[in-house]
């Protein structure tokens, strides 16, 4: 069966193909509180956190949509609990290891992007070898912000452009958008259509801050391990109601 006929075979009829989303960016929150609000450890949430994004990540290939970024771990993620940190790290690791295969075979290139350096060493390595492998597959594009801040991405990137204009190798009038989004993380991706946050928070939490300047918002009062294929839909529906004007006049 063809990409095209998939498409048309799984995405929900009151949806129009032609007015998809590219690339969806979805801040994942609200496992902790799904989870203490069952009486269960917070870690039971993170783990069914991942059943959520898995299912994400294939729903946005079975509908064409081209590319997904998930907020996995901010730098200021750090502060939480040791116990926690440490079991997410873990997490990461043992999904990693586990899902490669899948990845694959589903034809999934994968890239993490943030200040992977000080991840531990073994997550690094399983990190690697995930992009490595999968650099040369043709599906969607799965990127995972973990460790990412957006304040700090973007002040790396003013430190890599004066660096260039410290040695003469970059004329500073020559500094305009472009150049400058070179030197993000997500300089292999398209700016997001759609950001999606789930659990009602009103806010952007250092995500992306660059890249959403134009990005449509959806807030969801849904907790990220109940967000499905049924909550995806109404966020791709309230996307297509919007007249994306990007500063222009209404066009309709």
């Amino acid at each position: 069966m063809s990409a095209k006929q998939t498409l048309l075979r799984t995405l929900p009829v009151d949806l129009d193909p032609a007015r998809l989303p590219k690339h969806v960016a979805v801040i994942m929150d609200g496992n902790g509180r799904w989870a203490q609000g069952r009486g269960l450890p917070r870690i039971v949430g993170h783990q069914r956190g991942v059943d959520a994004l898995k299912d994400l990540l294939r729903c946005c290939d079975d509908w064409g949509i081209e590319a997904l970024t998930a907020y996995a771990f901010s730098t200021e993620n750090w502060g939480r609990p040791l116990e926690e940190v440490d079991f997410l790290m873990t997490l990461f690791e043992r999904v990693l290891r586990q899902q490669l295969r899948e990845m694959m075979e589903e034809n999934v290139r994968i890239r993490f992007v943030g200040n992977l350096e000080t991840l531990p060493p073994s997550l690094r390595a399983e990190i690697d070898r995930a992009m490595e492998e999968t650099v040369h597959n043709t599906g969607i594009q799965f990127t995972v912000a973990t460790n990412y801040g957006g304040r700090q991405e973007i002040v790396e990137a003013c430190r890599a452009i004066a660096e260039q204009v410290k040695r003469g190798e970059l004329d500073p009038a020559a500094i305009d958008r472009e150049l400058f989004a070179r030197h993000l993380y997500t300089v292999e991706l398209d700016d997001p259509d759609l950001l999606i946050r789930t659990s009602g928070e009103m806010r952007i939490s250092n995500f992306l801050l660059w890249q959403v300047a134009y990005a449509e918002l959806y807030v969801t009062d849904t907790l990220w391990p109940e967000f499905d294929r049924e909550a995806f839909r109404q966020a791709l529906l309230s996307y297509q109601q919007r007249d994306r004007r990007f500063g222009k006049v209404a066009s309709r």
